[in-house]
């Protein structure tokens, strides 16, 4: 595998300062540059841009996964098992409201993860997991 360059989004947000709150106090991510509709915070590495949109509606679709309502969209970082289990020891201390609770799924099997679901205060999907082999990121 080689290495990784950091990836880009931007999603909408309708609130830029309780996108402040939640990405940069309870996810623990730096701010980078912002205006008056729009902030950068670095991910684990990763660029992402909250950028304020009125009145975008919140996602509801679900996808069946390992027994669980995946919702779709979604984002995340695929994390060390030590990064993962930190930030998801965070959200909990926060009072994060999980979509699907910190787990283990696929147990078992090549593509063996933790993970877990969680919303951004404008109702936009997170998944973080991480692998105990990277080496299955992408196993069948």
């Amino acid at each position: 595998m080689s290495a990784l360059t950091p990836f880009h989004i931007a999603f909408p947000v309708d609130d830029l300062d309780a996108a402040r709150r939640f990405y940069g106090e309870v996810m623990g991510c730096p701010e980078g540059r912002s205006s008056t509709d729009w902030i950068d915070f670095d991910l684990y590495g990763h660029q992402i841009v909250a950028h304020r949109v009125y009145g975008h509606p919140r996602p509801a679709a679900h996808n069946p996964v390992d027994g669980h309502a995946v919702p779709v969209p979604h984002f995340g970082v695929v994390l060390t098992p030590e990064q993962w289990q930190a930030l998801a020891d965070r959200l909990i201390a926060h009072a994060v409201a999980f979509v699907i609770e910190p787990h283990t799924r696929f147990a078992g099997q090549p593509g063996e993860q933790s993970t877990m679901f969680f919303l951004d205060p404008a109702g936009n999907a997170l998944e973080f997991k991480a692998f105990a082999d990277m080496g299955n990121l992408f196993a069948k």
